[in-house]
C-alpha cells in the first residue's frame, strides 16, 4: 500500500455516512463496472443511499451484470453527497467532465501512475484489479459478499488480469478468487462472458483493424477509426478487445492501439510483454495505467498522433535498451 490509508477511517466512513456518490473512469472497462457495481451494492445492502455514475454509462457486453440498469450517466450540478467515492481511475479527468469541481473524499485503485487525488487514498499498486483489493477489504470494512457482489468483482479481477495471464498475478490474486467463488461466483460462466464471447459485429470491428496492422522490429501497431465502428454497426467507443489480441503475438514485446474518437481525439492503448514499462510512455502523454497495460487520451487528428506516439515509443525503447528496433 501506499499513502494516506487508514483502514479503520475508512470503515468509519462507511458506517456513519448515509449518501454516497461512486464514480468511475471513462469508457469503463469490467474493473471499472465490476469495482462500482460491486461497493455500490455492498453499500445498499448495509442500508446506504447509493448513486453510481459512469460518464459512458455501461457498454452493452456488461449489460448482464447485477446492477448495471441502476449506473446513470449523467449528474445533476446541484446534487450533494455526504461521500465521494471514485474507483479504479488514476487521476481525477478520467472521471468525466462532471467530477472537474467535485471533490473526492476517497479513492480505491491500482495503477502504479495514480496521482493521489482523494482526500483518502487507498493505492495498491501490486493488486491484480480494484476489484481485487475491494474482495480483500470489503469483510474488513464489515460489507459482506454476496453471489451477486462476488460476480461482479470476479468479472473485474478477470478482465483486468485477462484470465490470470497479467504479470501481476500472484498466490494472493488467485487466493481472492477463490474466495470469491466460495462467496457464490462461478467462474467458468463469468470467464466465457467476459474473455470469450464476441458478439459478430466486434469481430467484424476487429477486421478493420487488422488489416492495418503493422510490425517494425519487435513493436507492432494498428488504428481503429469511427469510419469503421459506423461500418461494422458497433456501437461502443472502445477496441472490443482488439488489445488482447494484439498482445498475443509473440514476435512483439509491445503493442499499441489507436482507437479514433469523436471531437478529434484518439485513445492510444500501449501492452507489453513483462519487463517492459509502457506505464511511463503514456503518462507523458498525460495518461497512466500498469507496466505492462497503459493508456492515454491525446486531442488531433489520427494520423498526426500515431506519428508522434510512435515516434516517442521508439525514442523511450531504444533509450532504454530493452528492446531491439529492426531499421
Amino acid at each position: 500500500m501506499i499513502d494516506f490509508f487508514d483502514n479503520e477511517e475508512i470503515k468509519s466512513l462507511f458506517n456513519n455516512k448515509d449518501t454516497f456518490l461512486i464514480a468511475s473512469h471513462i469508457r469503463p472497462d469490467g474493473d471499472a463496472i465490476g469495482s462500482a457495481l460491486g461497493l455500490g451494492l455492498a453499500l445498499r445492502n448495509f442500508g446506504k443511499d447509493v448513486t453510481i455514475y459512469l460518464a459512458d454509462g455501461v457498454p452493452s457486453n456488461f449489460h448482464h451484470l447485477p446492477g448495471s440498469q441502476t449506473v446513470i450517466k449523467s449528474l445533476d450540478v446541484h446534487s450533494s453527497f455526504d461521500l465521494v467515492i471514485s474507483l479504479d481511475s488514476s487521476d481525477q479527468e478520467r472521471l468525466g467532465e462532471a467530477f472537474s469541481n467535485k471533490n473526492v473524499d476517497l479513492q480505491i485503485d491500482h495503477h502504479v501512475t495514480n496521482v493521489n487525488y482523494a482526500k483518502i487514498n487507498l493505492i495498491d499498486p501490486s493488486a491484480v484489479a480494484t476489484c481485487a483489493i475491494l474482495a480483500e477489504f470489503l469483510p474488513k470494512w464489515d460489507l459482506q459478499i454476496s453471489e451477486e457482489i462476488a460476480t461482479l468483482l470476479m468479472t473485474g479481477i478477470l478482465t483486468d488480469s485477462i484470465g490470470f495471464r497479467t504479470s501481476n498475478t500472484t498466490s494472493k490474486s488467485l487466493r481472492l478468487a477463490a474466495d470469491l467463488i466460495d462467496s457464490g461466483a462461478n467462474l467458468p460462466e463469468i470467464y466465457h462472458e467476459t474473455l470469450v464471447g464476441r458478439t459478430y459485429q466486434q469481430v467484424n470491428y476487429w477486421g478493420f483493424g487488422l488489416q492495418r496492422l503493422q510490425k517494425k522490429g519487435n513493436v507492432a501497431w494498428t488504428s481503429l477509426t469511427l469510419a469503421d465502428r459506423k461500418l461494422a454497426d458497433y456501437n461502443g467507443n472502445d477496441d472490443a478487445d482488439l488489445n488482447t489480441l494484439l498482445s498475443s503475438i509473440s514476435e512483439c514485446d509491445v503493442t499499441i492501439l489507436f482507437v479514433e474518437q469523436k471531437n478529434k481525439h484518439v485513445k492510444v492503448s500501449w501492452r507489453s510483454k513483462p519487463g517492459l514499462d509502457v506505464s511511463q510512455i503514456a503518462f507523458k502523454f498525460n495518461g497512466g495505467g500498469h507496466i505492462s497495460a497503459a493508456g492515454a487520451d491525446i486531442n488531433g487528428e489520427l494520423s498526426d498522433i500515431q506519428n508522434l506516439v510512435l515516434n516517442e515509443t521508439f525514442s523511450t525503447l531504444m533509450q532504454d535498451q530493452e528492446i531491439k528496433i529492426e531499421q
